[in-house]
C-alpha cells in the first residue's frame, strides 16, 4: 500500500498544485467578506484543507471517468490511470475516502453548511461527465470550483446573501475562461477522441470568449467593490487582476500550445490579487 502512495499522489496531483489554488483563491475571499476580514483559525484550517482534499478527490474521479480518453491525449497519457499503473477501482476508492474526510472536516459547523456540502459534492462528481454532453462543460467546472463561496457565507454567517451568488457566477465565467485555455492545449487530441470543450464550442472566437469571460469576471468584481464600498487595497489588487487578464491575452492570441498552458497556470496570480485587494482592504479597515 505505502508503496503505491506515490501513484496515488499523483492520482490526486499533489505534484501540480495549480488546481487547488483556483479553487481557494475565490474560497478565501467569501471566507474575508462574510467575516469583515477576521476569520476564525478553525473555519480557515477547516476551509483550506477541505479545499485541497476536494479538489483531489475531483482529480481521482476525473481520472475514473477519463480513463478512456486520457490515453489517447498527449498530455494525459501517462496519469497513473490511463497508464494501466493503477486499477479504476483504486481511483473511485481514493475519492470516496477523500470526499468522506472533508464531510468529517466540516462535521463542527451549522446544518445549512452541510447541506450545502452535499450539494458541492454533487456537482464535482458529476462534472468530469458533463464533458460528454454539455458544450461548455468549464461552467459546470466553475460552478464546482466555486462552492466554497456560498459555503464559506454560509459557515460564518447561517445564510447566504444574494451578492455570494453574484461572486459564483464570477467564479463560472473565471473559469470557463482559464479552462478555455487549458481546453485549446488538448484541441487536436479532444476533436480525434469525440469530447466536448469550450475551445471547441468558441472555435476561431476562442480568444475574443477568454477575454470576455474576463471581462465579466472583473466587472462583476468591480461592482462588488462599489456595493460593499471597498477601499484603495482593493482597486489596486483588482488593477493586478486586470494586468494578468491583459497579460494573458499576449500568451493565448496566437494559440500556441504551451503559451496558452502558461496562460491556465498564470490565472493563480489573477486569483491571489483579488484576494490581497480583499485581504488589504480589511487589513486596512482593522487600523
Amino acid at each position: 500500500m505505502f508503496a503505491r502512495l506515490p501513484l496515488y499522489l499523483r492520482l490526486v496531483r499533489m505534484d501540480k498544485p495549480i488546481g487547488s489554488l483556483l479553487l481557494l483563491w475565490p474560497t478565501l475571499n467569501a471566507l474575508w467578506i462574510a467575516s469583515d476580514g477576521r476569520p476564525a483559525w478553525s473555519l480557515l484550517v477547516i476551509f483550506v484543507l477541505g479545499t485541497v482534499l476536494m479538489r483531489s478527490a475531483g482529480c481521482a474521479i476525473n481520472d475514473y471517468a477519463d480513463r478512456d480518453f486520457d490515453r489517447h491525449v498527449k498530455r494525459t497519457a501517462n496519469r497513473p490511470l490511463a497508464s494501466g499503473q493503477i486499477k479504476a477501482w483504486e481511483a473511485v476508492t481514493v475519492a470516496l475516502v477523500l470526499a468522506l474526510i472533508s464531510f468529517l472536516l466540516i462535521w463542527p459547523l451549522n446544518g445549512f453548511t452541510k447541506m450545502l456540502s452535499v450539494a458541492a459534492l454533487f456537482v464535482a462528481g458529476s462534472y468530469p461527465f458533463t464533458k460528454r454532453f454539455l458544450a461548455i462543460p468549464q461552467a459546470w467546472l466553475g460552478i464546482a470550483f466555486g462552492f466554497g463561496i456560498p459555503m464559506a457565507f454560509a459557515a460564518v454567517q447561517n445564510h447566504v446573501p444574494p451578492y455570494a451568488w453574484v461572486m459564483l457566477l464570477a467564479n463560472v465565467f473565471w473559469a470557463v475562461a482559464y479552462d478555455t485555455e487549458y481546453a485549446m492545449v488538448d484541441r487536436d487530441d479532444d476533436i480525434k477522441i469525440g469530447i466536448r470543450t469550450s475551445a471547441l464550442t468558441f472555435g476561431r472566437h476562442d480568444v475574443l470568449a477568454v477575454m470576455l469571460c474576463y471581462a465579466a469576471t472583473l466587472g462583476i468584481y468591480a461592482g462588488l467593490g462599489v456595493v460593499l464600498r471597498f477601499t484603495w487595497p482593493y482597486w489596486l489588487g483588482w488593477m493586478a487582476a486586470l494586468g494578468c487578464a491583459a497579460y494573458h491575452y499576449t500568451l493565448i492570441c496566437h494559440r500556441e500550445r504551451m503559451a496558452c498552458f502558461a496562460a491556465f497556470r498564470h490565472n493563480n496570480w489573477l486569483g491571489g490579487a483579488l484576494f490581497a485587494g480583499i485581504a488589504g482592504h480589511y487589513a486596512l479597515m482593522a487600523c
